[in-house]
């Protein structure tokens, strides 16, 4: 009887699970606080033919559409880390890179929510946003955005 208690106890602690009261080994994955855009570079006419800039609270960056077979692209704007729970403003900017009229412009508030990628006990504490670069509508959630065409 003792043996067949003391077996899955020994496995338990040998792969560091928290069920003792030990705490869970954290991975060390990265991530910044950020706002980030994503698109389908099919939907602006693929082979950089525009170019995407997104604004959050004074900080910009920019990158061309893409490639049309890539299936997404994406563009961020890192933030502080401490930003924590707070709306910053984010402005979406799409120009033409032949001719450079302006294709999309949009502007809207983010409210970030707080990310664990490690999990809750673990660092970093991150703050995030994502929106979708729609050719007609602007900044959009990107729930069900399909990643094929």
């Amino acid at each position: 009887m003792r043996r067949a208690l003391l077996t899955p106890l020994l496995a338990v602690a040998l792969t560091g699970c928290s069920l003792l009261g030990q705490d869970a080994s954290c991975t060390e994955a990265d991530a910044d606080s950020q706002v980030s855009a994503v698109w389908r570079p099919a939907d602006f006419g693929g082979r950089d033919a525009v170019r995407i800039r997104l604004c959050v609270d004074g900080t910009c960056e920019e990158r061309t559409s893409g490639r049309p077979d890539d299936p997404i692209a994406s563009l961020s704007v890192h933030l502080p880390d401490d930003i924590g729970a707070s709306t910053v403003p984010v402005r979406l900017t799409v120009t033409s890179v032949k001719s450079g009229d302006t294709v999309v412009e949009d502007s809207t508030r983010a409210r970030l929510t707080e990310q664990h990628p490690n999990g809750t006990s673990c660092p970093p504490t991150t703050w995030t946003a994502t929106f979708r670069a729609h050719p007609q509508k602007g900044l959009t959630s990107p729930k069900g955005m399909k990643l094929q065409g």
